[in-house]
């Protein structure tokens, strides 16, 4: 409604003038401040960056009823099943509390939390983690996958993504089956889910977009983003997204879209991301970069 009345005096003034210079530069100032001020304007401020005994680190996640958060370190090839993989627990001021949390993974990607439980992809499997004492309850073999990658959970649902067969598949009740195919998916990676639909950042479409739950319908939110990594929601319907190369970016709900972060020329990636709400942090893997970096999100 804001934009649709600032668009509405925007042509009053131009209607109003009558070809002069002088107006014709006023209503162009106007017009460039009205804009301004339909633009999203966030910054970031650094707060901390861990060691680098994280390697080659791909997602963070955090766990609000521990206060704790979980990376999950390749520490190798993303594709080889070489029992290198492992998690690592790291408080809120980004000292390690347990560098190798869980191990015996290989790649270990995308997480997510269901109950007491911790679900992360590992190239053609989803491994169940106890939160209690970090072991392994259960490896659910995903018959076909290449390159599972990020995890989303709802309502005891976890949803999660195959970059290299365009899929998304779904573990409920015990069982996995594939949620959504297609070519349209196109290398899909950031996944979050949200009433009605699954928000969905991709690599191959370098889009951001919105997924009915219900009929499968995409939409189109912003596009121009690269290689779409983590996704996670921010405040009043807005998100914060990843480029893997190095990008973060902050979407409205309207699809305005604003560069927050960019470590591409310092050859530092930006992976997996999350978003601590209560204490207003966003956390960015930098993958080969073997860190995680904090920023207060400043509106």
């Amino acid at each position: 409604m804001k934009k649709l009345n600032y668009l509405l005096l925007l042509t009053t003034l131009i209607t109003w003038s009558c070809g002069s210079n002088q107006q014709k530069q006023e209503v162009q100032q106007v017009a460039e401040e009205l804009a301004s001020e339909t633009k999203v304007k966030i910054s970031l401020e650094k707060k901390w960056e861990t060691d680098t005994t994280l390697t080659t680190n791909e997602s963070v996640l955090y766990d609000a009823g521990n206060n704790i958060l979980y990376v999950s370190n390749i520490n190798g090839t993303p594709t080889d099943k070489d029992g290198n993989g492992f998690i690592s627990r790291v408080n809120l001021d980004g000292t390690i509390d347990n560098l190798q949390w869980v191990t015996g993974l290989d790649a270990p990607k995308g997480m997510g939390i269901s109950g007491d439980k911790l679900y992360v992809t590992n190239i053609t499997e989803l491994v169940e983690i106890n939160l209690a004492d970090g072991t392994i309850s259960n490896r659910y073999e995903v018959e076909g996958a290449q390159f599972l990658n990020d995890v989303a959970v709802a309502d005891g649902n976890v949803y999660f993504s195959d970059s290299n067969t365009n899929k998304i598949h779904l573990l409920s009740n015990g069982e996995i089956s594939t949620w959504m195919e297609g070519e349209t998916l196109k290398a899909p990676n950031g996944l979050l889910v949200e009433e009605g639909h699954i928000m969905l950042a991709s690599m191959g479409t370098n889009d951001f977009k919105s997924i009915n739950t219900t009929n499968k319908e995409e939409r189109v939110l912003a596009d121009g983003i690269g290689a779409g990594d983590g996704v996670v929601a921010h405040q009043n319907g807005n998100y914060i997204v990843s480029n893997w190369q190095g990008e973060v970016y902050y979407i409205t709900k309207e699809g305005d879209k604003q560069l927050i972060l960019n470590t591409k020329e310092q050859k530092i990636n930006s992976a997996d991301i999350e978003y601590v709400k209560e204490y207003n942090l966003l956390l960015v893997p930098t993958f080969f970069n073997n860190t995680v970096v904090a920023y207060e999100v400043k509106l």
